[in-house]
């Protein structure tokens, strides 16, 4: 009898766990389908008409409140990492070996880390690359320059077609450009779909033989960033479009540091001419995507929006953050939905692996510095052009792969085996250009070249003869006196627009 007394007390006890485990499980069903039943019952119900190629973001705002606030939080620039982050940056002055090796080209006058797209209308109207113009018809740069800024690109192409839109300098076009980066760049305002807006994209995959039509929907997550955050280049001689620097992506061949300089090479494009060696240079602009797609994280199907753009809830909606920032920020929702590993651990891995890149790539700017120079001082000394044309060759190469790595943003991360391997083909490059120089520097009776002082950004702009207090005056006068103009010229064509409400 005692024995089934506590055989009884034994199955009761564990019914009751058994129970008790079984309510807890339930509850955590329970909220699963509350949480999707919030998720469905939510009716898309838009408030305001949007036009389809509608750029201003404010307005998406109103049908999309969730997206559009998250998306303001990429004016917060206050995050920093150890290598950059969107907190601003004087980029010549960390490292001014970047004004040599741009010598004679805008970048070496100004180059700031990227702040992010909420700025990208501000920084490119302040930066002194694009000049101080006397007219809005003059002036560096093209209107090509503003293709990524701005959703008001798709609109006027969509008016006036691509290669009338590039067609000009840039300033011609301020008045029309003025929203920052946002909604119209990436999404149908019906259906807030992915969509390529970028003209140039659509055709670099016709070139290399692709339709980008069929590409899935986690293809575009990383496509619709893929129409800014490549190479490219501004094409001055097609056919189709005569007196306009089109741009183009040099993917015909493939998308490898290798296929590209090839590509170039068998063009003649470049760039500008060195101011120092006279080296028809390629400026590599930012190949995320491609050197994106040749690391691991790609391999294993991720795209760009999975860790630059997580997952987020909010009083039990599921949408996609629009804070568009490192994944460093926020290694909870980015790294640690894949990763176990705690979030130190975690940054110390990218760290490390940016380091190691950095290490050998400022062994190569150190090595193309001297090659520039060194080429100067062999022209200098009356060095032929045919007896330099090899020279010219290798630094070409050699600056072309350091470039491929220094301009991507997070190369070393996205893809560090790839960088190494393309920093060493530069190293290689380098090398055989100074061997070169060496023979004929001696022949001319010259010894070693002495590296210049360029341990500031300020000497190394002397060095190369940048007029830096001219260049400022110039641009300050520029500012002030056109863009209140170009600002009442959008705010009165906008108000003409008008808003149309459901």
């Amino acid at each position: 009898m005692e024995q089934k007394r506590k055989r009884a007390a034994w199955v009761n006890w564990a019914l009751f766990f058994g129970t008790m485990i079984l309510v807890f499980f339930l509850g955590l069903l329970a909220s699963s389908i509350t949480e999707r039943k919030a998720e469905n019952e939510y009716v898309y119900k838009p408030k305001v008409k949007l036009s389809e190629f509608e750029p201003r973001n404010e307005l998406w705002g109103e049908n999309f409140p969730r997206e559009y606030q998250s998306y303001l939080q990429t004016s917060d620039t206050t995050f920093r990492s150890k290598y950059l982050g969107n907190a601003p940056a004087d980029l010549l002055a960390e490292d001014p070996r970047l004004v040599v090796l741009w010598a004679g080209y805008g970048f070496s006058k100004d180059y700031m880390a990227p702040r992010g797209h909420f700025y990208a209308i501000t920084d490119i109207r302040n930066t002194l690359r694009t000049g101080g113009p006397l007219k809005p018809d003059e002036g560096p740069m093209p209107n090509t320059c503003w293709s990524c800024k701005s959703p008001d690109v798709p609109r006027l192409m969509a008016e006036m077609g691509p290669a009338e839109f590039y067609k000009g300098k840039w300033a011609s076009k301020g008045p029309e450009v003025v929203n920052y980066i946002g909604c119209a760049d990436c999404h149908d305002p019906k259906t807030l779909d992915l969509r390529i807006t970028r003209p140039a994209l659509i055709e670099a995959f016709q070139a290399s033989g692709r339709d980008i039509s069929q590409a899935t929907h986690q293809e575009m997550r990383s496509l619709v960033c893929a129409q800014c955050h490549v190479e490219y280049y501004f094409d001055k001689h097609r056919q189709d479009a005569p007196d306009v620097q089109y741009l183009t992506f040099p993917w015909r061949d493939g998308m490898t540091a290798e296929t590209m300089l090839a590509y170039y090479n068998e063009s003649g494009f470049a760039d500008f001419t060195h101011a120092l060696s006279k080296t028809p240079i390629l400026k590599a602009q930012h190949p995320d995507y491609e050197i994106f797609l040749t690391g691991i994280h790609a391999e294993r199907g991720l795209a760009c929006a999975d860790c630059h753009m997580p997952y987020v809830k909010e009083g039990g909606q599921k949408f996609t953050s629009h804070k568009m920032v490192s994944p460093l920020e926020n290694i909870e929702n980015t790294c640690q939905v894949c990763h176990r590993e705690s979030e130190e651990e975690l940054r110390g891995n990218v760290y490390e692996r940016q380091e190691k890149v950095k290490e050998i790539r400022d062994k190569l700017e150190i090595q193309l510095v001297r090659a520039h120079v060194e080429a100067k001082a062999a022209w200098d000394a009356g060095v032929g052009e045919k007896e330099m044309e090899a020279v010219l060759q290798h630094i070409r190469n050699a600056q072309w792969y350091w470039d491929f790595t220094a301009a991507s943003h997070g190369a070393s991360f996205h893809s560090p085996v790839e960088m190494a391997r393309v920093v060493g083909l530069g190293m290689d490059e380098s090398q055989q250009a100074r061997v070169i120089l060496a023979r004929l520097l001696t022949k001319s009776g010259i010894g070693e070249v002495p590296y210049p002082d360029i341990t500031t950004k300020t000497k190394a702009q002397e060095f190369i003869s940048l007029p830096m207090d001219k260049l400022r005056v110039e641009k300050a006068e520029f500012l002030k006196r056109i863009i209140p103009q170009w600002d009442q010229e959008a705010t009165t064509r906008e108000e003409s627009w008008g808003i149309q409400y459901y």
